[in-house]
């Protein structure tokens, strides 16, 4: 049976990727709602999608639960999950506060978001919880521990949700992005003439986040990586 959406709550909004989402869940017909520490772009997308916007940070308890509890008796059956962060060094010099802060946001936001969510998806029998990864969630780079750890943990996260809510109805899916994506403050890398479209257009991305979203239960698929066709690594 290929479920039917209606309402999508989409955590972590920036310029790219989320920003296509909200584009594209608006014109398949989806009430959209958008959650970010701040506004700015979310404000602007929201003004332009006509998306509802909440402020919430993602490492809060408390935080995430008023953001459902506001959306309570219009409860999302679409989440994902976006936001990320970095503590970019050498290992020994890196500060353990910042170390702390990403893997927080990374893996402990994911958490407290997907428990909000499954609470009211799994009763219902339906819903999908969706976490954006990337190159991280399965191969940790010099001087970026803290990114793979809190990536590594996401996946692991979405890997047991799966197993354990697809029965009861609530598709669960992880996606490896495993690239750069283009967005308006950080443009196309061209290679050169022979190699275009070397970042990850965000508009194909949500066209693939879609996809996995109108699949049959009979066959979900729990991950799917992207990666640009001049990837080599």
């Amino acid at each position: 049976m290929k479920p039917s959406y209606k309402h999508a709550l989409i955590v972590g909004v920036g310029p790219g990727l989320s920003s296509s989402l909200a584009r594209l869940f608006t014109a398949e017909g989806l009430k959209v709602s958008l959650a970010a520490r701040t506004g700015g772009t979310m404000e602007a997308l929201a003004a332009e999608t006509g998306a509802t916007a909440h402020t919430c940070d993602a490492t809060s308890e408390e935080d995430v639960a008023g953001l459902f509890a506001a959306l309570e008796g219009d409860s999302p059956d679409v989440v994902i999950f976006n936001p990320s962060a970095r503590a970019h060094g050498d290992f020994i010099d890196v500060d353990p506060a910042d170390f702390k802060r990403a893997l927080l946001i990374s893996a402990y936001g994911g958490f407290l978001v997907a428990h909000q969510a499954a609470k009211r998806m799994v009763p219902a029998g339906h819903g999908a919880i969706l976490f954006t990864g990337a190159s991280a969630s399965v191969k940790g780079y010099p001087r970026s521990a803290a990114f793979a750890m809190g990536k590594f943990g996401l996946r692991g996260l979405a890997q047991s949700l799966a197993r354990e809510l697809h029965p009861k109805g609530v598709h669960i899916g992880h996606f490896v992005i495993d690239g750069g994506i283009r967005n308006p403050l950080r443009p196309e890398r061209v290679d050169s003439a022979d190699n275009p479209d070397s970042m990850l257009d965000p508009d194909d991305i949500a066209r693939t986040y879609w996809a996995l979203l109108s699949q049959d239960r009979s066959s979900w698929t729990w991950e799917i990586e992207v990666r640009p066709w001049v990837e080599n690594f």
